[in-house]
């Protein structure tokens, strides 16, 4: 915990995961002279002095970076046809009658349109520009988080405190500071880091801010701050070279401090597939030559030689092989149904502008139907800790890749639980995200309505740190993505969830029926854990999360996994299939499913999602199992439908009522033979409460 003493009306504590910095508006429309600002401010003297206030902001962006806060930044300006721009805003200064506003937004200045989007005079000033993956937030009005993915974005990063700096304290500062104190964020502006066009309206408004004890949040000089990051202890120095943890925290670390280049943790991963291919030979279907793969090391650390490194700097991943990557063939782990795709798609795009190193793409189960694993017919992977274990599917290769240390993370997809059940027979982390929310373009659909790419990673702040990539915002050339407006936002706590507590629904024991009894005591035990943690638990109606899972593969959604294989497919190359997937789709097409079948699901499926949503208005999260059991490969073969669908006792329903989820491991568990194997619980959310599922997540990992 971290304190400024000076703060007003006191002390001001802050912990620097859970804080930002908030830099606004420090454009050239209000700093540089021919902006918006001097038409605004009209004072020579006056507009100078804003600027006086950019070297201390400066030294405090520093000190935010080095102590790892959260920085954002905002800008304010409109798009270029002005149709988010009000005639008021656009119009009133312009008619005042003894006014000097000649001329207003929209018109053309000395640095192009005035407050226009992609103009000179919207760029934020070169002392202050924001580093790769620092957001940008464009905002249409004077406060921060009206029109914008401000909020959602404070929510991701598991913001609950901030430090707001930037221009002018009187409008925009104050604007902003008012609504989120307003939405439970513990504010205070840094008074030697803000300015405005009036001394009176600057010291008045401060004073305002902090008034009544603390009424709306706080006001500090930035001083305190500043000397936490030079007061901190400087990192002993280490032998140079690579450590061998792949983790996006110690990887950012050694990069940081140029212990290691990208070009030596290529070698290293090289080196590790080639040795654990001759254990499981069945993780990839395509991995990048060492030729390729060390010419991507080197292009970037060529590109970001001594410049300040976006989030994903040098962080190896693979890609699930029903996921496009340009020039890589798709597969789908079926011969008859591989293309060439052209683009990558949208979230690998995003992923490798990020600076992450793509190495090859994994194995599935044959187009992405199957929980176990071994429906691929260029074989089953397996779980990393017992070799006669099946590996979980369809994103088998995705997680054993990452399980085994040949990765940081990779993606999957999910469409009933293909990214959890891996994760949790492998001992990792499977992030299944609100449909709708990551584009879809480039994934090959399984069932298009239910579809997701996932994230998989060894623990929950990669997952998070990969997400937060990811997420770039609704793909609205994709029919099923979510506006933004369309998902919740609620109030922070700025206390932190073991102090504030949350709740969380458990099944009822009926609902447990279903696992091993070794499976039913871990989940006791990781129950007991979450208590511990400070949850609240609270017994569920289980009846809409089982009548939901019932819906996927007993009702005619069936009928949509057929029609995204496409029937002529299924009909001309059903024999060169895996004999489980041939079996599946064949039951499937053999249905006599009537026409209104269809829109007695749907009807149905509104039905479950409503009072999904509803139980979720009394719980924070909902905590189940991941699966039921862990067979062996031997199990699985001898029952290849009726235990994969045992596996997704607890995952199919995510998608069919639209929630999110992330899978974590909960504890190791010993059997006869081999050694302890993982048993993993899931996290379930109502939709779009991703990042509240992230911190109620990250706060049962480090418990105990």
């Amino acid at each position: 915990m971290m304190e400024l003493p000076a703060a007003r009306p006191y002390a001001f504590k802050f912990r620097a995961e859970s804080t930002a910095l908030i830099v606004i508006d420090m454009q050239r429309d209000f700093l540089d002279i021919g902006g918006y600002g001097e038409l605004q401010c009209a004072n020579e003297e006056v507009f100078a002095s804003v600027r006086k206030v950019i070297p201390q902001t400066q030294r405090v962006l520093e000190a935010a970076r080095k102590l790892g806060l959260h920085v954002l930044h905002t800008r304010e300006g409109h798009r270029p046809d002005l149709s988010d721009l009000p005639a008021s805003k656009r119009l009133r200064q312009k008619l005042a009658p003894s006014g000097h506003h000649i001329i207003g937004i929209g018109d053309e200045g000395p640095m192009g349109r005035l407050l226009v989007r992609g103009e000179h005079g919207h760029e934020i000033i070169d002392e202050l520009a924001p580093y790769p993956g620092e957001l940008v937030i464009d905002k249409p009005g004077k406060g921060s988080f009206w029109n914008t993915t401000l909020h959602r974005a404070l929510l991701a990063r598991g913001v609950t405190h901030m430090f707001i700096a930037g221009v002018t304290t009187e409008c925009c500062v104050n604007a902003t500071f008012r609504e989120a104190s307003d939405r439970g964020f513990e504010c205070c502006v840094l008074s030697d880091c803000t300015a405005g066009f009036g001394s009176t309206f600057v010291n008045t408004t401060l004073d305002m801010l902090c008034s009544y004890d603390g009424l709306f949040g706080f006001v500090s000089p930035s001083t305190a701050l500043v000397s936490y990051a030079h007061n901190q202890q400087p990192t002993p120095p280490s032998t140079p070279g690579f450590r061998g943890d792949l983790g996006l925290s110690s990887l950012q670390q050694q990069y940081e401090r140029k212990e290691i280049l990208v070009n030596d943790v290529a070698k290293e991963i090289l080196r590790r597939i080639l040795e654990y291919n001759k254990t499981d030979p069945a993780v990839w279907t395509h991995l990048r030559t060492t030729e390729e793969l060390l010419h991507d090391a080197r292009a970037l650390e060529e590109l970001y030689h001594d410049q300040p490194k976006p989030p994903l700097y040098g962080v190896p991943f693979a890609v699930k092989d029903n996921i496009d990557v340009e020039g890589i063939a798709t597969t789908s782990a079926c011969e008859k149904a591989s293309y060439m795709p052209r683009t990558s798609a949208k979230v690998v795009t995003a992923l490798l502008r990020a600076g992450a190193l793509f190495v090859g793409k994994t194995n599935l189960d044959q187009l992405a139907a199957g929980l176990s694993g071994c429906r691929s017919p260029l074989g089953y992977p397996r779980s990393v800790f017992d070799s006669e274990k099946i590996s979980g599917g369809s994103s088998s290769g995705s997680a054993v890749a990452v399980a085994a240390g040949l990765v940081s993370f990779a993606l999957g997809t999910d469409t009933a639980g293909s990214g959890r059940v891996p994760a949790a027979f492998n001992g990792i982390v499977g992030f299944k995200p609100t449909k709708g929310t990551f584009s879809a373009a480039g994934l090959v659909p399984a069932c298009t309505s239910l579809d997701t790419i996932s994230i998989l990673a060894p623990t929950v702040d990669s997952a998070r740190a990969v997400w937060l990539v990811a997420d770039e915002g609704p793909d609205m050339d994709d029919p099923f993505a979510k506006v933004q407006q369309s998902l919740p936002l609620w109030h922070v706590d700025f206390r932190g969830l073991q102090e504030a507590g949350f709740s969380f629904g458990v099944p009822p024991e009926s609902a447990l029926s279903a696992c091993t009894p070794t499976y039913r005591s871990q989940f006791k035990a990781a129950v007991e854990r979450m208590c511990r943690a400070g949850g609240r638990p609270i017994e569920v109606d289980w009846a809409p999360f089982e009548d939901g899972s019932g819906l996927l593969y007993d009702g005619a959604l069936m009928n949509e996994r057929i029609q995204c294989a496409g029937v002529n497919f299924l009909e001309d190359y059903g024999p060169s299939l895996h004999a489980t997937t041939l079996k599946l789709f064949q039951a499937a097409m053999a249905r006599d499913t009537k026409p209104w079948d269809v829109y007695r699901d749907q009807h149905l499926q509104a039905i479950y999602t409503r009072q999904a949503a509803v139980a979720f208005q009394k719980m924070d999260v909902l905590l189940v199992p991941t699966t039921t059991c862990h067979p062996t490969v031997a199990e699985m073969e001898t029952e290849p439908i009726a235990l994969n669908a045992r596996l997704g006792e607890y995952t199919h329903f995510a998608n069919v009522l639209d929630l999110c989820g992330v899978a974590v491991n909960a504890s190791y568990y010993e059997e006869t033979t081999a050694k302890p194997l993982p048993f993993g619980i899931m996290l379930i959310g109502a939709s779009g409460m991703d990042a509240k599922v992230f911190d109620i997540a990250r706060v049962f990992e480090a418990s105990s």
